[in-house]
């Protein structure tokens, strides 16, 4: 246990996986209401709004305008995600958006094929496309994803060591292109993780690259999500994705109507804060948030502690 974080960073992405995943277009004001609230919690980086196709994904269709409205805390990063030059074009020319040079990579040949139209060599090939736009833009890189490292509902399992070596490669390529690379995120898109294969994976990056910052975005779909943090913290992993209330999921992985998504950030919180981990988090404000979050949705969500209430000593 002595690797234990003292302190962990959460980036939340709720707004953005949430009312993404979901059918309906919730009114904008709602959706502005919640990220107000979230601002307030503590948390320093809060995912937003997609960039992406207006006819495949109409639930994000008034990005633009969403940003608009926030009322900007101090310290606090708006992000938003694209996953083309069209959408970086419009978050571009988006107010008040942190940009963030980000770059995706795929274990799943199957998945990017489905999310993109390309394969993942292809896709790893055009990443070094970005980091000339990112460079182009005047943005550093700051991290970079595998996504399905664990496996997905197309391909299957991904083992540990097939992961490992597009790990390998993508820190290659960024060293190849003069970088560092500052993170690198292993995604559990679609909810493939086990502990077993956090620890493989995760020990492996670490053995192989100490000075990595290695995060974890996870989805909770199969119920392993918090085990799956548990397992590393224990290896020392301080960086999370994670959704205020569980909202979410991904609209292109198959998953069954109603599934989990995205790990719950309250449930996160309050694991890490009985552990003794330090969040910067402020628990009752962000159980506040993830109610109202509920209440937008007009359906139960898959947070526990924001039903369940906070332990009384």
């Amino acid at each position: 246990m002595s690797d234990l974080p003292r302190h962990i960073e959460i980036h939340e992405e709720g707004p953005r996986e949430g009312f993404q995943f979901e059918r309906g277009i919730y009114p904008l004001d709602q959706r502005v209401r919640l990220v107000d609230m979230l601002a307030e919690t503590g948390l320093r980086q809060i995912q937003v709004a997609s960039f992406v196709s207006r006819t495949r994904v109409p639930q994000m269709a008034d990005a633009e305008q969403w940003f608009a409205r926030l009322r900007p805390r101090s310290g606090v990063r708006y992000t938003g995600l694209w996953l083309s030059e069209a959408g970086f074009t419009r978050a571009q020319a988006t107010p008040g958006i942190s940009l963030l040079g980000t770059l995706y990579f795929y274990a799943s040949d199957a998945f990017s094929r489905q999310n993109n139209g390309i394969g993942a060599a292809e896709m790893a090939e055009q990443q070094r496309q970005w980091i000339a736009r990112y460079r182009q833009a005047g943005l550093a890189i700051e991290a970079a994803y595998l996504m399905t490292a664990f496996g997905c509902n197309l391909q299957g399992r991904i083992e540990s060591a097939d992961a490992l070596r597009q790990a390998e490669d993508i820190i290659e390529l960024c060293r190849q292109e003069g970088l560092v690379l500052p993170a690198l995120y292993l995604a559990d898109t679609v909810g493939w993780a086990v502990p077993a294969s956090v620890e493989r994976l995760v020990g492996a990056l670490r053995e192989r690259h100490p000075q990595l910052r290695i995060g974890l975005h996870l989805h909770d779909t199969r119920g392993s999500g918090l085990a799956n943090v548990y397992a590393a913290l224990r290896l020392g992993v301080d960086l999370y994705d994670a959704s205020v209330a569980g909202l979410g999921g991904c609209p292109f992985a198959g998953h069954a109507s109603g599934s989990a998504g995205n790990i719950c950030t309250e449930d996160l919180v309050f694991m890490a804060h009985e552990m003794g981990i330090e969040t910067g988090v402020d628990l009752p404000a962000l159980l506040e948030a993830a109610r109202e979050a509920e209440r937008i949705i007009g359906h139960p969500l898959a947070g526990r502690v924001m039903h369940a209430g906070l332990l009384r000593s």
